[in-house]
């Protein structure tokens, strides 16, 4: 592939560490049978070690300068290359339904967390997701208390976060400002609400992540439809003190929470 140069405004860095594209390929466990949605395979790295596992690939790729090379190395069956922006993907008109499909992407990193969200509520789930991610965005997908955010408790709701591997910046070209890491995310089943109590767990997660002053008791009132004393009494129902601020709840004690509105 002749030598392209990358595009800012797509947030390119393209990765050229062989060893960090094979831990990525290790990290998805990946068998002839598998289906592989690759996000911006760019100048191909990742796509011939993904193919040499003898896995599907459905390659999606918005830049339009990649994709006569990367149609004239990968001129096979086992390929289906796609130009088109990921955010603008349809699962379902590709033929991948939930859980018999993997994602792996070196996705550029400004659409991460819209990325997560987007495939999290709308498409089929996939078995599992690796993806390249910025190190201070993985650092706060997988924070516990008392380190808890609205980011990270909207993916662990979703799915298990796991650091893989750190990346260092001089895997990529050109050389980005930021840390990178490589992040397995494996949907779950348990946590799953209601549709009616999903969204009163996202409002309230909202509410108390947003107020200026972040104890609880005085976040979720307005939320919940209750005065202060009403809000203490609940939050003491559930175990959790009115004074408690929302980076110290975990998922399981807001769901609780959730569940007994």
């Amino acid at each position: 592939m002749e030598k392209i140069i990358a595009k800012k405004s797509l947030g390119q860095n393209f990765l050229i560490n062989e060893g960090v594209v094979a831990k990525i390929v290790k990290a998805a466990e990946l068998t002839p049978e598998d289906t592989v949605l690759e996000v911006g395979p760019g100048t191909g790295n990742l796509t011939r070690a993904l193919l040499a596992t003898g896995v599907r690939v459905i390659a999606v790729e918005k830049d339009h300068r990649v994709i006569e090379d990367l149609n004239a190395e990968f001129s096979c069956a086992q390929i289906e290359i796609i130009e088109g922006d990921i955010m603008d993907f349809k699962p379902d008109e590709h033929g991948l339904t939930e859980g018999e499909y993997k994602i792996v992407a070196n996705l550029p990193y400004y659409i991460t967390s819209h990325f997560i969200r987007t495939v999290f509520e709308e498409w089929p789930q996939p078995a599992s997701m690796i993806l390249m991610v910025q190190k201070e965005v993985a650092k706060r997908i997988v924070a516990q208390p008392p380190e808890m955010n609205l980011l990270a408790l909207s993916v662990q709701y979703y799915a298990k976060p796991e650091i893989i591997a750190n990346v260092s910046r001089g895997s990529f070209r050109p050389i980005p400002d930021v840390d990178s890491v490589v992040i397995r995310l494996i949907p779950r089943t348990e946590y799953y609400l209601t549709a009616e109590k999903e969204e009163l767990f996202f409002a309230i997660l909202k509410s108390a992540f947003g107020g200026k002053r972040k104890q609880l008791i005085n976040t979720l009132p307005a939320i919940i439809g209750q005065n202060k004393k009403g809000t203490a009494k609940f939050l003491d129902q559930v175990g959790l003190s009115p004074k408690t601020r929302p980076e110290t709840v975990d998922i399981a004690s807001w769901l609780i929470l959730v569940n007994s509105l």
